[in-house]
């Protein structure tokens, strides 16, 4: 038995992150991908649903509002930014909430819990059993998505509205994206955030010190309030 997932968050990189994960366990399976409620509502009505993994700050109506309008709601599994609304979320009997950026072994977990809740197996898949292609994102560069693979991918600095992806061979893409997003985006990678303003891929560096990590002939700041899990992470 596969459990037909419903993904409800107005966030492209949220979502592909989710479809990632979900695509790595067995026993899953996309059958819907929604940016708000109205949208979630008409799969709903059209499809039967299992499991709805579900945000919290959405437009129009809030994750937890929706869900208590649903008459006969599917389980649920929040997958947000905030914190503060996880007492409301075990108040409607959700199955899990896990606060972004995600692991795959929260997210595992969570699926774990899901199903012996519903009685069936453990998952088998494990983040090993994730396909051995090597892993891509999409990223909205001008008017185009475009495929650009993690393993390239060297730092990123935030522009206010947008961020820089720099990659290898000097090539780098401007992203309408914040750099939260994007840190959401590449959670299940190797990457980290040392700065308010940067994220470094851990594979590319190559020295660090208590003020900075270097990058080949790049070096990069260490802010003060990421320090300690930067340091906790490298060393």
């Amino acid at each position: 038995m596969k459990l037909r997932c419903l993904l409800i968050d107005d966030e492209p990189p949220a979502l592909q992150v989710l479809c990632r994960y979900i695509s790595a366990i067995n026993g899953l399976e996309i059958a819907g991908q929604c940016r708000n409620a109205i949208e979630a509502l008409e799969v709903l009505h059209q499809r039967t649903i299992d499991v709805i993994f579900l945000d919290i700050k959405m437009p129009s109506i809030i994750g937890t509002e929706f869900l208590k309008n649903l008459t006969h709601p599917p389980k649920v599994i929040f997958v947000t930014a905030y914190r503060d609304y996880a007492v409301d979320g075990f108040e409607l009997d959700a199955v899990d909430y896990l606060v972004k950026p995600v692991s795959f072994e929260r997210f595992f977990k969570a699926i774990t819990k899901l199903n012996r809740i519903m009685g069936l197996e453990a998952p088998l898949a494990t983040q090993g059993d994730a396909p051995k292609n090597p892993a891509f994102v999409y990223l909205k560069v001008d008017k185009d998505m475009k495929k650009v693979f993690v393993n390239e991918v060297t730092y990123i600095e935030s522009l206010k509205d947008y961020v820089m992806v720099y990659m290898a061979g000097n090539k780098h893409y401007l992203v309408k994206q914040s750099i939260t997003a994007m840190e959401n985006l590449l959670s299940e990678h190797k990457f980290i955030r040392v700065h308010r303003s940067y994220i470094v891929s851990l594979d590319k560096i190559s020295g660090y010190n208590g003020l900075s990590v270097q990058l080949g002939e790049k070096e990069i700041p260490i802010g003060r309030l990421y320090k300690h899990a930067v340091m906790e992470r490298l060393q």
